[in-house]
């Protein structure tokens, strides 16, 4: 026998009778979590890899028009989060899915699904990549930029990018990725912020030191522009600002498990605070260190002595740190990534966690996906550009705003609808802009090519 999951969730979940929980919650749990774990679950679920490409971002944008976006990009972020969390209450749904398929049925349910997979899928194999990064090292440009490990021990077979991503796998990301309660990871995304901080303090202390001994100047303040490439370009950073918000996959799990649900608000602004904070900072000192020499990949730039006391020393310490803080950070994302999964091929089935051979299966295939795509991905701009022009700006701004304009109980407002035509405005155009910019980016390149072969 089953107990059917209350309103509009009943189509799809089944809890079985024998279980006394908690029907809402998407894992089960019995106890319910605090304030503080939800903000460091939802923090380490925005301050991902995203936060690697900002300075990049900003360079592209120039010092002061890169951080204004940040802030704004933040802003409409709550303001998205905020619809959803009301919009869930007053369709009595209990997943970002049902809220989806309360308004547009199980069409957009399943879109929705699929961007939601889309994204964390993208967002795991970056993590991968920069995680091998740090640890193997990196070609940029046909230059070598050495791992830690290549650096500590030369060149060993263990340290090679395949073999380090197969035992970082094996070792540390499923034992993490297979908890089936998303409270159960507050103490390792309370570690994640902390390493996170630690990157941000060391590059703002380097920076200031170089600055203050006159060996970098002031910051680029606006673009540079030279031609109308560069002007196109400029609209390819916003997926990439995008990208490093989203959180909305996580926001139910994590509300579910509240003892407190109308804490959510709350924890949203608090989340967002920080995350701005961690931004700003990451971008500014970021940008200030490395100027027009700041790569896609921040940490790139990273492989050597900077020039200040103990610098190789510190160096070391930022990529180790930040390399930690994304093992920490991925079973947050590839929990909802799971859940998701789970949601679109089995919409009828209980519940994973009470299914042990069908959690350990999606956990495998999902684990091993994302290592070989980690092994295929040039580029991490490229991959932000792709994901945030696409499957982000769906499930952060899009779906949240399309919810807005649909609702019929009378619970968007006027400024809400206003909002929301904004949102999807700037979100289709800014992604449209930012393919194209892409494409003819690519179109130039392959034009050059063949003209120096000729």
């Amino acid at each position: 026998m089953t107990m059917i999951l209350p309103f509009s969730d009943h189509k799809f979940r089944k809890i079985p009778k024998t279980h006394h929980l908690n029907p809402i919650s998407s894992e089960g749990g019995t106890d319910g979590s605090f304030f503080s774990g939800a903000v460091f679950n939802l923090s380490t679920t925005i301050v991902g890899a995203g936060m690697m490409a900002l300075p990049a971002a900003v360079n592209q944008l120039g010092l002061i028009p890169g951080l204004v976006m940040i802030i704004l990009c933040a802003m409409l972020t709550e303001s998205s989060v905020s619809m959803l969390v009301r919009f869930t209450r007053a369709s009595k749904s209990f997943t970002y899915s049902g809220v989806v398929h309360d308004a547009f049925g199980g069409l957009g349910r399943n879109l929705l699904l699929l961007c939601i997979i889309v994204n964390n899928v993208g967002m795991l194999v970056v993590y991968m990549v920069i995680i091998a990064d740090v640890f193997s090292g990196t070609w940029s440009e046909g230059v070598h930029y050495s791992g830690v490990l290549e650096e500590w021990f030369g060149q060993r077979w263990w340290s090679t990018r395949p073999v380090l991503l197969l035992l970082t796998t094996l070792v540390v990301l499923v034992p993490l990725a297979s908890f089936q309660r998303v409270d159960s990871l507050r103490y390792t995304s309370a570690l994640s912020v902390g390493f996170a901080i630690v990157f941000v303090v060391i590059t703002a202390g380097i920076a200031i030191v170089k600055f203050i001994d006159g060996s970098i100047g002031m910051p680029r303040l606006m673009p540079k522009f030279t031609g109308m490439e560069s002007f196109w370009k400029l609209f390819t950073t916003i997926p990439i600002l995008v990208s490093a918000y989203i959180c909305h996959h996580n926001i139910h799990p994590i509300q579910n498990e509240l003892i407190d649900p109308s804490q959510m608000k709350a924890i949203v602004r608090t989340s967002l605070i920080l995350c701005s904070s961690v931004y700003v900072a990451t971008s500014l000192f970021g940008f200030f260190l490395f100027g027009d020499k700041t790569l896609d990949d921040v940490l790139a730039n990273f492989d050597g002595d900077l020039g200040v006391p103990y610098g190789s020393v510190l160096t070391d310490v930022v990529r180790v740190s930040y390399g930690i803080h994304l093992i920490l950070v991925f079973p947050i994302v590839f929990y909802s990534l799971r859940l998701n999964l789970d949601d679109l091929l089995f919409p009828h089935a209980i519940p994973l966690s009470f299914d042990t051979r069908r959690f350990y299966l999606v956990t495998t295939l999902l684990m091993a996906f994302i290592f070989v795509g980690a092994n295929f991905v040039p580029s991490i701009w490229d991959a932000f550009q792709f994901i945030g022009a696409t499957a982000a700006v769906s499930a952060g701004y899009i779906f949240p705003a399309a919810i807005a304009l649909r609702e019929t109980r009378g619970v968007a407002t006027k400024k809400d609808k206003l909002l929301s035509w904004f949102m999807i405005l700037l979100a289709v155009s800014c992604s449209t802009v930012a393919i194209f910019s892409d494409l003819y980016s690519v179109y130039s390149n392959e034009t050059e090519v063949a003209e120096n072969l000729l």
